[in-house]
């Protein structure tokens, strides 16, 4: 089961890169797909995935409200934290979680460190007291 969302994952970045969904195109993804390394030596736990699709879906209006509030107030102040990697993810659910810190329009990951952090930038609203 684990091995059919890593190749829907690939094929979705690769129809994400091409915006082809022709016959050829599709084949070729699908290739693509079975090519590129990793796809069945990565254990996965069902559960790290449900959890990754959950938050996916908690952060599509995590983002328009983000948008939203950028437009409407202000965000000057600027920091860089480090994030501490969940315990035993895969190469494949670090990149979801990097794509989920990124999606939001306040922060972005700047650098993976193998050691198991994300270096993250934010853009914060300063506080006027």
């Amino acid at each position: 089961m684990v091995g059919y969302l890593n190749l829907i994952l690939r094929l979705s970045i690769w129809f994400l890169l091409t915006a082809n969904f022709s016959w050829q195109n599709i084949i070729i993804g699908i290739i693509v797909a079975f090519i590129l390394p990793g796809l069945q030596r990565t254990p996965v736990v069902l559960q790290d995935w449900l959890r990754v699709f959950r938050e996916i879906l908690v952060a599509i209006p995590q983002a328009y409200m983000e948008a939203f509030e950028i437009i409407l107030r202000p965000h000057n102040e600027e920091e860089v934290t480090m994030e501490r990697v969940k315990p035993e993810r895969t190469a494949t659910l670090i990149f979801l979680d990097i794509y989920l810190i990124t999606f939001t329009p306040k922060s972005i990951v700047l650098k993976y460190h193998r050691d198991g952090w994300y270096e993250v930038h934010w853009v914060r609203r300063r506080n006027n007291r």
